[in-house]
């Protein structure tokens, strides 16, 4: 579906200014027959390293900070944030860059963790060591908290939740294209039943405030 969205933006324009905005170790939507300049922002120096020296798939590498490097104004047709959002201290700083960034008519696929699900209230309780032990020792990532490799301190700003994106886009002129949520991912698999007992029980204490049936989002936004 986000290929769809990216392959018919491209159908309009030609050829596509697309910026990875976080863009971590490697670029995941396969846009093949499509031909755009992609451009990649991050924070991580030593992730842009791996980007830049091993995956080599970008056209423009900027280390910046997304609430405060400077680019030009309506220049991207696509803007891409994959599980940035929550990680964002001033998360709505952010998007109004992204909103700046963007060509009229551009969008932003925007995906991240429900800050009001009971998975995101579980992952804002937890300290950051443990994100790291879950990472490494239960999803046994021997990298997880090496420079350059997730998982990354969060934040869960307000914006980083259904009623936060709704309200931005009211607020700046932005039309809701797509709106998706996901439930566990699959690398839950071995630990499903414990994660899903876990998430039902918060739903519960939480008098249904918090919601268990999905833990992350993912939109598409337009921009008028």
């Amino acid at each position: 579906m986000l290929e769809s969205y990216v392959k018919k933006n491209a159908s309009r324009n030609g050829s596509l200014n697309i910026l990875e905005a976080g863009c971590g170790q490697k670029w995941s939507i396969n846009l093949n027959g499509v031909k755009y300049h992609l451009t990649g922002v991050d924070i991580d120096k030593d992730a842009l390293e791996i980007r830049k020296y091993k995956t080599k798939d970008l056209d423009e590498i900027i280390e910046g900070d997304l609430c405060t490097v400077q680019l030009e104004e309506n220049k991207y047709d696509v803007i891409y944030n994959s599980y940035v959002l929550e990680h964002i201290n001033g998360a709505e700083k952010m998007m109004q860059n992204f909103y700046r960034w963007l060509k009229p008519g551009g969008i932003l696929i925007l995906r991240f963790p429900d800050r009001q699900s009971a998975y995101g209230f579980m992952t804002r309780l937890t300290p950051f060591w443990f994100h790291v032990f879950y990472k490494k020792v239960l999803m046994g990532d021997p990298n997880a908290g090496k420079p350059g490799f997730a998982p990354y301190p969060v934040f869960y700003d307000p914006i980083a939740s259904r009623k936060g994106i709704q309200s931005f886009c009211k607020k700046n002129n932005m039309v809701i294209k797509e709106e998706w949520g996901h439930p566990y991912p699959m690398e839950w698999d071995n630990y499903k039943l414990l994660l899903s007992f876990a998430c039902r029980t918060v739903y519960f204490l939480s008098f249904g405030r918090l919601a268990y049936a999905h833990n992350n989002l993912t939109y598409i936004l337009e921009k008028q």
